[in-house]
């Protein structure tokens, strides 16, 4: 698996992903998929995260494995969280139609027609 940056090499902004493919069977998917949130953070950002997780938190080791110091890591904690913060306040294109399925204003099949934008009774 390979962790790349979902930002644009050229210009920053978030890109969307427009296809994916199974590299095992070849199946290919087009349409428009939402990323997650943690997918919008810079490539370093990303690598922090995962080594953090790997250290179970453990500010301590983050400063041995990064040589930086105590404040620098919470810093930097904080600098992800408050962009993961907005990331999750920002409603999903998919919110609303959740939220019609959830009220019982529309059936299954029509979110999954808006979800997936198919409109050949897919």
């Amino acid at each position: 698996m390979n962790i790349s940056s979902a930002r644009c090499p050229g210009c920053g902004q978030i890109m969307r992903v427009v296809r994916t493919r199974c590299d095992s069977c070849e199946a290919v998917l087009d349409g428009e998929f939402e990323l997650s949130p943690l997918a919008t953070l810079s490539l370093e950002n990303q690598l922090f995260v995962t080594a953090f997780v790997r250290s179970h938190g453990s500010i301590r080791k983050m400063e041995g494995l990064f040589d930086i110091s105590y404040p620098t890591v919470k810093n930097r904690l904080n600098a992800i969280i408050a962009h993961l913060d907005r990331a999750f306040q920002d409603p999903s294109s998919n919110a609303g139609v959740l939220e019609l399925l959830a009220q019982g204003k529309i059936e299954v099949e029509e979110a999954l027609r808006r979800i997936v934008g198919c409109g050949r009774g897919c």
